[in-house]
């Protein structure tokens, strides 16, 4: 059975102001499907992500969401359907824990993130603190669960598992494949191949801003990533 094409990308470029990063990429992903983006760091990663969700423009390409022409920023493409978690996540240091995670939600309900909370109990223990002063990592998963709440048809996540603890990327791979059972489409960006081995449906290797080699799911995944990595 054919799965509809959530994603189109057509020769996507861009950059910050005339320095172009990313060049001509296209890409396509099926509802349901995980798309992991990877290679050395400073290659265009994020920036491709950035231009999906719309924190950069691109200066040529189309992007599609369901067939709906992508256009504007970041926050008008929420509203299309589209979740972004940046590499650094937007946390308001200032606000508590249940602030941050309650802030964009009418009633402020905590209900959508029991399962979250059952997963990475030191969010629920930590409530009613400061997220400044959480640690890096917990940051990280802060900004992760707010993402993974969402009822988005696609989430973006940026370097997920940066600075997070080997058992919390785990789970953290748990809840996205629950979320892709349920039919919710994901592009990350990671260089952590234990993840990519757990999540990916497909693989972009980046170099230079362009697409270098993809593949679709693969047993020798380390294998291939290792060797194109390293050229």
């Amino acid at each position: 059975m054919n799965v509809p094409e959530l994603l189109s990308a057509q020769k996507i470029s861009g950059g910050y102001g005339d320095t172009i990063i990313v060049r001509g990429i296209s890409m396509s992903l099926a509802g349901g499907d995980v798309l992991c983006v990877t290679g050395r760091n400073g290659v265009g990663k994020s920036t491709l992500l950035k231009l999906i969700a719309g924190v950069l423009q691109q200066s040529d390409g189309v992007i599609k969401l369901a067939g709906t022409e992508l256009r504007g920023p970041a926050f008008v493409r929420q509203r299309q359907g589209l979740g972004y978690m940046p590499q650094v996540g937007v946390v308001f240091d200032n606000l508590s824990v249940q602030e941050n995670l309650t802030l964009q939600y009418k009633g402020r309900s905590l209900k959508r993130y029991e399962a979250l909370f059952a997963s990475f109990p030191r969010m629920a223990e930590r409530l009613t603190q400061k997220a400044g002063t959480l640690s890096g990592g917990e940051k990280k998963i802060l900004s992760f669960c707010r993402v993974i709440a969402e009822t988005n048809k696609l989430a973006i996540l940026d370097e997920p598992s940066e600075g997070v603890q080997p058992e919390n990327i785990a789970l953290m791979a748990e809840h996205i494949l629950a979320e892709k059972k349920n039919g919710r489409s994901f592009i990350v960006a990671e260089q952590n191949t234990t993840l990519i081995e757990q999540i990916h449906d497909h693989v972009l290797i980046m170099d230079h801003g362009e697409v270098m080699y993809e593949f679709s799911c693969d047993k020798n995944i380390r294998e291939i990533i290792n060797k194109h990595i390293s050229l």
